[in-house]
């Protein structure tokens, strides 16, 4: 038996939920979205959010500096 109650069309995401966007890349470092994308996510059809989700293991490079912490807001 289905319960049609429960059941809902979710748009697909890359979303995990680790939401913090990284100041000097502006990607997301949880999903690797930038801002834009994360703000058109709803609107977008599903092919778009499909290219971008394509493009997204690219993106990882760009991350693997860590932020550096309270010792790199200081020196600012």
């Amino acid at each position: 038996m289905k319960d049609d109650i429960w059941s809902r069309d979710e748009i697909e995401s890359p979303c995990v939920k680790i939401c913090v966007v990284h100041p000097e890349s502006r990607l997301c470092t949880g999903c690797l979205r930038t801002i834009d994308e994360i703000g058109a996510w709803s609107k977008m059809t599903p092919e778009a959010r499909r290219e971008v989700m394509a493009e997204l293991p690219s993106r990882a490079g760009q991350l693997t500096k860590r932020r550096g912490g309270r010792a790199a807001r200081l020196k600012r």
